[in-house]
């Protein structure tokens, strides 16, 4: 074998450090990641984390009724390609413990606790739907712990359509159920065929974590938080702008949960915000579009 080696111009030293690099590089796809946990704010919240350790982390906050195995792998992989990225599940979603909040300023205050809790002066933030709207409660209550930011398919405290969101979940699930398809295939995705293909295809990547996955979300979760959207969506527009650092905000021209003038609205209140709106696409604009969006969110993060 080592004299085959020699002959391939290989060292059996090389060979163990191919498989070496190889491990490393599985260990870092968010599908094989572990999930960790951390004491914070009264509760213990699971988390995972993959990329490198330089530089200034990025936190990622997902959408309503969303635990860590629905963040799309490729969406996480290429964003960890250049830093450290760390996905947190809210209080009492998935295996963090607690009673979930009703709250978006409560889930923004646990998140601010955890990014402490993991010892990060500043991180940068992203925000997905609901987590956009904890992101904007977070630049709020701790403006200097935040770096730069993003928004995907989120809107401000009263923003057009919010209250909407409700009715529209509650209305949809039970057609999802009758017509055998997945509730987010018919939330986030446009029905042309561009849109049913990506969703087809974003459903197949969430499968792809088949060992330690999170714990399903309850119908509680999704009552608490969608009171939270509700509230938020009642609730006079925020001050935003003692937060002055980079802001991008992207959105999909055919957003049915958050309308599209969401994007707009936020910009008005983010100095030195950036809009970039995806054609043919809904509320899952980053799964649809991730290889676009990863190379725009990595391009906002490098500046």
């Amino acid at each position: 074998m080592s004299s085959l080696l020699s002959v391939l111009g290989f060292s059996e030293r090389d060979e163990s450090q191919e498989k070496d690099m190889s491990e490393r590089r599985t260990a870092q796809r968010y599908r094989d990641v572990p999930t960790r946990t951390i004491a914070a704010a009264g509760a213990v919240f699971a988390y995972r984390e993959l990329g490198p350790h330089a530089g200034v982390p990025l936190v990622v906050l997902t959408h309503l009724g969303a635990n860590l195995d629905n963040w799309d792998p490729r969406v996480v992989d290429g964003l960890a390609q250049d830093r450290r990225v760390i996905a947190v599940d809210y209080r009492g979603v998935g295996d963090s413990t607690g009673r979930v909040r009703d709250s978006i300023e409560e889930m923004a205050a646990d998140m601010v606790a955890v990014i402490r809790a993991l010892g990060h002066n500043r991180v940068d933030l992203f925000g997905l739907s609901m987590g956009g709207m904890v992101a904007q409660a977070v630049i709020t209550q701790a403006p200097h712990q935040i770096d730069r930011l993003i928004l995907v398919g989120s809107g401000p405290a009263g923003g057009p359509g919010l209250m909407d969101m409700t009715r529209l979940t509650i209305a949809t699930v039970p057609r999802a159920v009758v017509t055998f398809n997945d509730p987010k295939t018919l939330l986030f995705f446009t029905r042309t065929p561009v849109g049913k293909h990506a969703a087809r295809e974003y459903l197949t990547r969430l499968k792809e974590r088949t060992a330690g996955r999170d714990k399903p979300v309850s119908a509680g979760v999704y009552r608490a938080q969608l009171a939270a959207v509700h509230r938020w969506g009642e609730q006079v527009p925020a001050d935003l702008s003692r937060f002055t650092g980079p802001v991008l905000i992207v959105h999909g021209d055919s957003d049915r949960m958050v309308p599209p003038e969401n994007a707009s609205a936020l910009a008005q209140r983010l100095p030195g915000a950036s809009v970039t709106v995806f054609p043919d696409s809904g509320h899952g604009v980053a799964f649809q579009n991730h290889r676009a969006f990863v190379d725009a969110a990595r391009d906002h993060l490098r500046r």
